[in-house]
């Protein structure tokens, strides 16, 4: 076996830490407030003559901060280190990235880290005088000052026995001890973060990989479980038993192994091995927090699962992320040996986990967005509030892809926007969010309004039914594998609060599964009891759901229990049910025709200025409103909070107390027999749930206006829409509405009810395409009392749907979806 041969490092480290120390003390900015990192926002460039006076010296302020204990993080900008380079050593002619310091920096992450300590070490100036006389004494000003006096007891001990020593004509060999350093981390008040380089692009987690370790990465993804914030051992301080000498042992991996015999320079001379008595208060601990981020769903590949990647917060890093948060975490990427039995298993393989060092979330919250406004955005958001058709212009702007729904996108306005949510006296909540849900024909676009929402809500999670477990919508038990104890991960609507949760194919649900969601849509919590953990996590968030028909069209003539499959209770707490049905229109449909031609011509929805690509253009003022425009006025309303006034409240009552008046004589109509399908628009869902959703919807549209308080034509639109919603939603009588289960008055359905029943009584039922005869057919029907005329009739409509079809000569009834018994 040949030797190991050591290679000499071609960096000479000293000289950088000289780089670094001059960087620190002259790099200077105008104003003394931006740097590049901090000008990153608004575009501003470090430098630039934006305030009055003269350069500042912004890292020798930091660090001046740190002395007087005000901050307690060192942010080095790369970019400002670029900037410093390139006007220092470059000149006018900027040298290439590679050969610079940031480029150094950025590939060698962690051990420039420990540079930059070293550096700001030496230069850390003494803390002001008001600052020392205010600062409370810590366990590390008693530690340095006892070490203190003990070297100064050493020195003077040593000093004496050289006298004496002098005196006697002897060579001096006394117990001149050295002072006895501390370890680095220990003295540092301070944590090192760097910020990357504006242009530094955010990865997936699977473009990660071995070649990057040690470097500066920026990795894009959204979290999906944070851990407790616990302490992490850096330094662990021991006492010794017979010397009494403190000693500190630095803590580098996870595991160490403890000290128990002193090592101090008395002990050796004495020939006395003290035990060690490991001290708490000695110790030196930092925030620990461990965060799961998990891949986009637009960086996994088709048939891939996402990746996650284990992110270590340190310090002032702990806290700033939540389960739901997407976000751009820039680190260092480092490898983590196993431990334990696990090593063993492993043998050379080692995991991988980032160190945090800048956390830069893209969804900004509404309250953020309210407070960081750029002149720019509050001179659009002044002239998009003086336009009085403000309401309806920034409905079209949500999907605008997407043609037409007017009302459908002014419902999810308001769902954006939201209410108020109302706490009263003895602790009871009431929502303030507004649960929306579409259903209808395939094809009518539902998913990508659904998408369009969950992207521009700060906290928007995208779920369908049929890939979403109980679990996975409220919570799952984890074993947490730093501590093993057994901890929540929240699911998607723990990873919505505070946002919107958008459920696809709501029908496809598991009533099991489903049953999950009844209280998170009404109390907004989700209440837990799983091995041990009994507790109740928030879950404030509006649902936005969409369900297709369970017979691959909408039958109008059939309540929405019977088409969409979904239990009565559970519709009840939808604040507005829409239904979009996909009707044939000549007008219509050439609209739909251009508007889609029109997107994939040029690639991009049709402006005002395109004219909708429709022929009728939007003539609204201004300009257009894009994605950012409208979380920044979302954000704008939902700051507000309109109150109710007397007479308004008047108003709604009145309102209410009609609509259950008529809900009351639309029952007794249709118990007589007398009840026409088209009239019955609202029967069965006038509930007291609909009078908070009318309060809801109005609160949300006086938000969107800008007014302080609510007024009637908030009313009247939160009535006009829940109308709108459910003008064709129930066709049926009354009696099957509430219940009853005695045949249908209307023919149409009766005789369609007739062939269900006659087609599952044969043996045509197991072909592919199921059949019957149509002579067969009449004779049943005319045996019902129903004329030929009837079946006709019933057989037309239902051809239009395209439920059945109906042969040349009519002697063949064919069913393309095939009816059950019970109709």
């Amino acid at each position: 076996m040949s030797a190991l041969e050591s290679i000499r490092s071609i960096v000479d480290y000293d000289g950088e830490v000289g780089k670094i120390s001059q960087f620190l003390e002259k790099f200077a900015v105008r104003g003394g407030k931006k740097g590049v990192a901090a000008a990153e926002d608004d575009g501003q460039a470090a430098g630039d003559d934006d305030d009055e006076g003269g350069p500042h010296h912004k890292y020798t302020e930091i660090l001046q901060r740190v002395a007087d204990r005000v901050e307690d993080t060192v942010e080095i900008a790369l970019d400002d280190v670029r900037a410093f380079e390139v006007e220092h050593g470059g000149g006018h002619v900027p040298f290439a990235f590679t050969s610079s310091l940031a480029y150094r920096i950025e590939h060698n992450a962690k051990c420039y880290v420990e540079l930059f300590s070293r550096a700001i070490d030496a230069l850390m100036p003494e803390a002001s005088a008001s600052a020392a006389r205010d600062a409370d004494a810590d366990v590390l000003d008693v530690i340095f000052q006892a070490r203190r006096d003990r070297d100064r007891r050493d020195r003077e001990a040593a000093q004496l026995f050289e006298r004496q020593a002098a005196q006697a004509g002897q060579k001096s060999a006394g117990p001149g001890s050295e002072p006895e350093s501390f370890p680095a981390i220990l003295t540092r008040r301070y944590t090192v973060r760097l910020v990357p380089r504006a242009s530094q692009a955010a990865q997936a987690v699977r473009e990660i990989g071995a070649s990057q370790i040690g470097r500066l990465v920026t990795v894009r993804g959204i979290v999906t479980r944070v851990s407790d914030v616990r302490p992490a051992m850096v330094v662990a301080a021991y006492l010794c038993d017979a010397c009494g000498s403190e000693v500190f042992q630095e803590v580098k991996t996870r595991q160490f192994t403890p000290l128990t015999q002193c090592e101090s320079r008395q002990c050796v001379d004495n020939r006395t091995r003290g035990k060690l008595h490991r001290q708490t208060r000695g110790s030196r601990f930092l925030r620990f927090q461990e965060v799961k981020l998990q891949e986009m769903t637009d960086q996994v590949p088709m048939g891939d699962i996402p990746r996650t990647l284990t992110v270590h917060c340190l310090e002032s890093a702990v806290r700033t992320l939540s389960p739901g948060d997407v976000a751009h975490v820039a680190g260092v990427f480092l490898p983590q040996p196993y431990t334990g039995f696990r090593a063993l298993r492993a043998g050379l393989l080692a995991d991988t986990l980032l160190e945090a060092h800048h956390i830069r979330p893209l969804k900004r919250r509404y309250d953020e967005l309210a407070a960081e406004l750029t002149p720019e955005m509050h001179m659009r958001l002044a002239q998009l509030s003086r336009d009085p058709d403000a309401y309806a212009r920034v409905a079209r702007a949500i999907a605008p892809e997407i043609f037409g729904h007017d009302d459908v996108k002014k419902a999810l306005l308001l769902l954006l926007v939201g209410a108020a949510t109302k706490r009263t006296g003895d602790g009871m909540s009431i929502r303030g969010d507004i649960n929306v849900c579409l259903m209808g024909d395939p094809g009518v676009a539902k998913s990508q309004l659904l998408r369009f929402v969950a992207k521009v809500a700060p906290r928007g999670v995208y779920t369908t039914g049929r890939g979403s477990s109980g679990a996975g919508l409220t919570a799952a038990v984890m074993r947490d594998p730093v501590t093993g104890d057994m901890v929540l991960e929240g699911g998607a609507l723990v990873l919505a609060d505070n946002g919107i949760c958008a459920i696809d194919e709501f029908d496809k649900m598991d009533e099991a599964d489903r049953t999950a969601i009844h209280e998170v849509m009404e109390q907004q919590t989700i209440s837990i009891s799983k091995a041990g953990i009994t507790t109740t996590l928030n879950a404030r968030t509006a649902i936005l759901a969409a369900a297709n028909p369970a017979r691959s069209r909408y039958n109008p003539r059939m309540t929405p229990e019977e088409n969409i499959n979904l239990p009565a209770a559970l519709l009840s707490r939808f604040d507005v049910l829409f239904l979009m049905l996909d009707r044939p229109s000549h007008e219509d449909d050439l609209l739909l025709a251009r508007h889609v031609a029109w997107v994939h011509t040029h690639g991009r929805h049709p402006t005002p200025a395109d004219g909708d690509g429709d022929g009728d253009g939007d003539q609204g003022p201004g300009h257009e409103i894009d994605m950012d425009l409208l979380r920044h006025f979302v954000a704008a309303a939902r700051a507000r909070c309109p109150a109710l006034p007397r007479a308004v409240a008047d108003y709604v009552v009145g309102a209410y107390v009609q609509l259950r008046q008529q809900h009351k004589a639309a029952l007794a109509a249709a118990a007589g027999g007398a009840a026409p399908a088209h009239a019955r628009s609202a029967i069965g869902s006038t509930t007291p749930r609909t009078l908070l959703a009318i309060l809801r919807l109005a609160q949300a549209r006086a938000r969107v206006r800008g007014a302080d308080a609510v007024a009637t034509d908030d009313v009247d639109e939160a009535l006009r829409l829940m109308d709108a919603a459910h003008v064709t939603l129930d066709a049926r009588p009354a009696g099957a509405a509430m219940g009853d289960r005695a045949p249908r008055a209307d023919p149409v359905s009766a005789i369609y009810a007739i062939m269900a029943r006659q087609l599952a009584a044969t043996a045509a039922a197991d072909a592919a395409l199921p059949q019957l005869s149509y002579s067969d057919v009449l004779d049943r029907v005319r045996d019902a009392g129903y004329s030929e005329a009837d079946l006709s009739r019933c057989l037309e409509q239902y051809e239009d749907i395209n439920v059945l079809q109906v042969n040349l000569t009519r002697t063949r009834i064919t069913f393309i979806a095939a009816p059950s018994a019970a109709q």
